[in-house]
C-alpha cells in the first residue's frame, strides 16, 4: 500500500521479499534475493531484529552483489523508521520516500493527511473496571501505601490514582519493589496479582520475595475467571483454600482471606495455621495491620469476577441478585464520595434543574453494592434485580405500517468500501462491524477487518476496520488515512480521537451518536465537562457533514427496545438506509441470525434505524419527555425555582433572604458590566448552595417526597449521628442498613424539625459538619461583600472564582468538611487576586 501511495506498486524496479520466520532468518533466500540489488530496505516494526541477521548473511558476499541496507537509520545515525509502537502504511510511505530517491528512484508525493485539530475538552476513553469488578475493591489501598501493577485487570489502578505504580511482566510482580527497596525510605510495598497470573508464573514472585527477605504484600485476587481473554478459569482452578496452603509452604509470614461474602469464607480449619478470616468491609485495617508486619505477607481476595457474574446470570447458572440500588438524586450533591469507595463505572451523570446528580446505570450495574460504601444518604436499596426503563410499546405497534413505507435504498457500488465502527467496550461496536463484515462474506465479497480492542472491554476505545472489496483490491487491513466512506460513531470521544478521525475525509459520512457518555474520567473528576456538541463540531470539521446524521441513539434504543446496546444496529440501520453501506438487507439480516445474540432485538433494531433514516423527524416523538432536564437558562427563572426550593427547605422569610442576597449581586453587576451575567448566576447558584444545606432535617424531607414502592421493600443506607460511632481508622461514622418501614415514617417526623434548625434546641447542628455549613454562609457572605465593594472589569475572573466557590464543597459528614478545607486553604488566594487586579484598574 505505502509503494502505492508514492506510485510505485508493480515497479519493475522495485522487488519485495516477506521474510516468512523472523528467526532465524533463512540466510541462502535473502542471498539470492539481494544480488545485484543497489539498495535493501527492511522494514519490521519495533527493533531492528531482521535487520541485524540480514546484515550478517550479507556480509561476505562480493562488493558488486552486495547492496546498501537501509533500517532503522540511515547510515548517517538518522531515523528511518521507528523502533517503538507499529508501523501503518503511511510512515512507511514517508520513510521510502526519503529512500528511494537516494537510490535515484523518481516517487510520488505520498500526500498524508495532517493531523485533526483537537480541542480542549474532548473526552479520553481510558479503560476502567467493570461495574461491580472486584478490583475496584481489593486494589484500593489504605493511606500513605503504594502497590505495584503487573499482568492482569489489576493493571489498570494505575489508572486509579497515584499509589498504584511500574508494571512488569507476569511472573514479575514484586521485583520492581526488590530492586527499589534498598534506595527508599519507603518500609513496605504491596503487590498485586490475579489468580491466572499466580498459578500462571505469579508463585514463582513469591517465592523470589520471599529468599529476598523483603518486606511486602502480595494481594492475590481469586475471581473464578482469566476475564482478560475470555473468561475461562484459571488453569488448575485454584482456589483461595490452595493458595494459602501453597504460599504457606513456600514460608509467607502471615496470611489473610478476605471475602466479598461471609458464605465464601473457607472454614478455619482449612486454612493453614495462623491464617486469618475477614469480610470484606474488613479489608483495610487488615492492609494496615500487613503493612507493619516484616517479611512476606499474602492477602488473598476472593470475589468472582463481575463479567462473569453477569454471563453466568444471563445462562441462568447463577440467580438474579435479590436487591440493587438506586439513587435519590434529589439527596444527591455529586460530591463523588460512592465512586471514590467503589471505583464503580455504573454510577454516571444525571442532569437535574438542580444541577448534576448521580444515577446507578440499570444496563451495566451488576449489584456490587459496594457504592454503598460512599457517606451517603442518598442510596436505597429496593428488592429485585435493576431493571433498565421499560420500552414504549406504543411505538411497536406503529412498526408495521412505518416499515411498510420504506423506500429501497440505493447502495454504493464502488470497492473497495471502507468503514470505521468506533464506541467503547462493552457496548456491542465489533459486533456491528462483524455483521457488516458476514454479509459481505454471505455476498462473496472480499473482506478484510481488524479490531482494536487491547483493555476496551474495560470501557475503553473499540475501533473496528471493515472493508469490503473485490478480488485482490484490499491490501492492508487497517484503514488507510483518509480513506473511510463511513463512520459509525457509536462513542463520539473515541470518533474525534487520535488515530481515527485522521482515516475520515471531507466525503466521510458520520452517522454518529449524540448521548454521549461520561467514561472512567468522570470516577475522578464529578464536574467533567461532557459536551456532545464540541465533540460533533470536532468531528465534523474532518467528514461529510452534509452527508452525516446525528442522533441520540443511546436514548432511541432505551425508548424503543428497553435496551441501550441496541443503539449500536439501530445506527447500522440508518448507516445503510442512507445508501451507505454496500451489502443488501437479506445478507444482514442473516449475518444477525448467525451471531445468535437477540435475534428479535437486533432486528427490529435495525428496522427502526431505517425508519428514522428516512423519518428524522420522528425521533422528537419518540424522546419526548425523556431528554435531560438542565437549571433554567433564565436568570430570573433560576432565581424564582432556587426561591421556592428554599421556601420547602425552611420557609418564606428565609427565601426572601436568598432573593436579597442574590439581587445585591444581581444589581452590582448590572451597574458595573451594564446587564447582569455569569457573576449573577454564579451568586445564584452558590447561595442556594451554602443557605439549603441539607441537613438531617432536609435529607428526611427529601427521602419523604420520593415515592418508594412498598412492595420493593426499600432500605435506606445511612450513618445517622448520635447511634451510630464513628470508625477510628476512616474517621467516618459506620453506615447502617435501615428497612422503609422505619425509617420513612422517622422521615416524615424528622422533616417538621426543620423549624428547630439552627436554634438552641438543634440536636443535629452540635455536629462538626454542621457547624462547618453555618460558617460557610458567613464566610460566603464576607466573600461576595468582598466582590461587590471592588467589583470592576479588571477583576471580573477573580470575582468569578470567589462566586463559585460553594460549588467545590460537596458531600456530607467527613466528604463535605474536607472539601471544605480545601476551600478554606484557596479563599485567603482568592481574596489576594481581587487585591491585585485592583492597580489595574486605577492604571486604568
Amino acid at each position: 500500500h505505502a509503494l502505492g501511495m508514492l506510485g510505485m506498486a508493480g515497479s519493475p524496479q522495485v522487488a519485495v521479499y516477506k521474510v516468512g520466520m523472523a528467526w532465524p532468518l533463512e540466510a541462502e533466500g535473502i542471498r539470492d534475493f539481494a544480488r545485484g540489488k543497489r539498495v535493501l530496505i527492511v522494514i519490521e516494526e519495533k527493533r531492528g531484529f531482521v535487520e541485524t541477521q540480514v546484515k550478517d548473511a550479507l556480509y561476505h558476499l562480493r562488493a558488486d552483489e552486495r547492496p546498501d541496507v537501509y533500517g532503522k537509520t540511515f547510515p548517517n545515525g538518522e531515523k528511518l523508521f521507528p523502533a517503538v509502537m507499529e508501523l501503518s502504511p503511511e510512515i512507511v510511505a514517508g520513510g521510502l520516500a526519503r529512500v528511494l530517491p537516494a537510490a535515484g528512484l523518481n516517487v510520488d508525493d505520498p500526500k498524508i493527511p495532517p493531523n485533526a485539530q483537537r480541542p480542549d475538552g474532548l473526552l479520553r476513553r481510558i479503560p476502567a473496571f467493570c461495574a461491580g469488578c472486584p478490583h475496584g475493591t481489593s486494589t484500593q489501598l489504605p493511606d500513605g501505601s503504594f502497590a505495584t501493577a503487573g499482568i492482569g485487570c489489576h493493571f489498570m489502578a494505575q489508572d486509579e490514582g497515584p499509589n498504584t505504580r511500574t508494571f512488569t511482566q507476569m511472573g514479575g510482580e514484586g521485583a520492581t519493589w526488590l530492586g527499589m527497596a534498598p534506595f527508599m525510605d519507603l518500609p513496605h510495598m504491596f503487590a498485586n496479582m490475579g489468580d491466572g497470573t499466580y498459578q500462571h508464573s505469579g508463585i514463582l514472585s513469591v517465592r523470589q520475595a520471599i529468599a529476598a527477605q523483603a518486606t511486602m504484600t502480595f494481594k492475590i485476587l481469586v475471581n473464578d475467571a482469566v476475564a482478560m481473554t475470555g473468561g475461562q478459569p484459571a488453569e488448575g482452578h485454584p482456589t483461595a483454600i490452595s493458595i494459602a496452603a501453597q504460599v504457606a509452604a513456600e514460608g509467607a509470614s502471615r496470611i489473610a482471606v478476605v471475602a466479598d461474602d461471609a458464605d465464601r469464607l473457607p472454614e478455619a480449619a482449612q486454612l493453614p495455621k495462623g491464617a486469618t478470616r475477614h469480610v470484606r468491609d474488613d479489608l483495610d485495617a487488615v492492609q494496615r495491620e500487613l503493612r507493619t508486619l516484616p517479611g512476606v505477607s499474602v492477602l488473598i481476595y476472593d470475589q468472582v469476577c463481575a463479567t462473569e457474574i453477569r454471563r453466568r446470570r444471563k445462562a441462568k447458572k447463577m440467580p438474579e441478585a435479590t436487591r440493587h440500588v438506586v439513587i435519590n438524586e434529589a439527596v444527591c450533591e455529586n460530591c463523588g464520595d460512592c465512586t471514590k469507595q467503589s471505583s464503580c463505572i455504573a454510577i454516571e451523570p444525571s442532569m437535574t434543574e438542580l444541577g448534576r446528580k448521580r444515577r446507578i446505570n440499570p444496563t451495566s450495574c451488576n449489584v456490587d453494592l459496594s457504592c454503598l460504601k460512599g457517606f451517603c444518604p442518598s442510596f436505597v436499596t429496593l428488592s429485585g434485580p435493576p431493571m433498565a426503563p421499560p420500552a414504549d410499546h406504543s411505538w411497536q405497534d406503529k412498526e408495521g405500517a412505518l416499515a411498510s413505507e420504506l423506500p429501497a435504498p440505493i447502495l454504493p457500488t464502488a470497492l473497495p468500501w471502507r468503514g470505521l465502527f468506533a464506541g467503547i467496550g462493552g457496548g456491542g461496536i465489533v459486533t456491528s462491524g462483524e455483521i457488516v463484515a458476514m454479509a459481505a462474506h454471505i455476498e462473496g465479497r472480499e473482506i478484510k477487518t481488524l479490531h482494536f480492542t487491547g483493555l476496551a472491554q474495560k470501557n475503553g476505545a473499540v475501533v473496528s476496520h471493515i472493508q469490503i472489496g473485490a478480488g485482490d483490491s484490499l491490501d492492508v487491513v487497517r484503514i488507510p488515512m483518509g480513506t473511510a466512506d463511513v463512520m459509525l460513531a457509536a462513542d463520539m470521544g473515541v470518533a474525534a480521537g487520535e488515530g481515527v478521525l485522521e482515516r475520515c475525509r471531507a466525503g466521510t459520512a458520520v452517522i454518529g451518536n449524540l448521548d454521549l457518555t461520561s467514561g472512567a474520567q468522570f470516577k475522578h473528576d464529578p464536574r467533567l465537562v461532557i459536551d456532545a456538541g464540541l465533540h460533533r463540531r470536532t468531528i465534523e470539521r474532518v467528514s461529510g457533514a452534509e452527508a452525516s446524521i446525528y442522533l441520540h441513539a443511546n436514548a432511541l434504543a432505551e425508548k424503543l427496545f428497553g435496551n441501550a446496546q441496541a443503539m449500536n444496529t439501530l445506527l447500522l440501520g440508518v448507516a445503510w438506509q442512507r445508501g451507505l453501506v454496500p451489502v443488501g438487507e437479506a445478507a444482514l439480516h442473516r449475518a444477525i441470525e448467525l451471531n445468535g445474540a437477540a435475534v428479535k432485538l437486533n432486528l427490529r433494531a435495525f428496522l427502526w434505524g431505517r425508519i428514522l433514516a428516512a423519518k428524522p423527524e420522528l425521533a422528537e416523538g419518540i424522546l419526548h419527555g425523556s431528554a435531560d432536564i438542565h437549571p433554567p437558562a433564565d436568570l430570573d427563572a433560576l432565581i424564582d425555582m432556587r426561591a421556592t426550593s428554599l421556601v420547602a427547605y425552611q420557609d418564606a422569610e428565609y427565601a426572601a433572604l436568598y432573593r436579597q442576597r442574590v439581587g445585591a449581586v444581581v444589581a452590582r453587576e448590572a451597574e458595573v458590566f451594564g446587564k447582569p451575567g455569569l457573576l449573577a448566576r454564579a451568586a445564584a447558584e452558590s447561595w442556594f448552595r451554602v443557605m439549603g444545606y441539607k441537613d438531617e432535617y432536609e435529607v428526611a424531607r427529601l427521602h419523604t417526597a420520593q415515592s418508594y414502592d412498598r412492595a420493593a421493600m426499600p432500605v435506606f443506607h445511612l450513618g445517622p449521628p448520635l447511634i451510630t460511632k464513628v470508625d477510628p481508622i476512616t474517621g467516618r461514622r459506620k453506615k447502617i442498613a435501615v428497612p422503609g418501614w422505619v425509617a420513612l415514617p422517622l422521615f416524615r417526623l424528622l422533616r417538621h424539625g426543620k423549624k428547630l434548625r439552627g436554634s438552641a434546641l438543634d440536636l443535629f447542628g452540635r455536629q462538626e459538619d454542621r457547624r462547618a455549613e453555618r460558617a460557610m454562609i458567613s464566610a460566603y457572605a464576607a466573600d461576595m461583600q468582598a466582590v461587590l465593594t471592588k467589583l470592576s472589569p479588571a477583576i471580573r475572573d477573580a470575582a468569578l472564582a470567589m462566586a463559585h466557590w460553594p460549588d467545590a464543597v460537596r458531600g456530607f459528614g467527613p466528604v463535605k468538611l474536607a472539601n471544605w478545607k480545601s476551600v478554606q486553604e484557596q479563599r485567603g488566594a482568592m481574596l489576594a487576586a481581587l487585591d491585585r487586579a485592583m492597580p489595574a484598574m486605577a492604571a486604568e
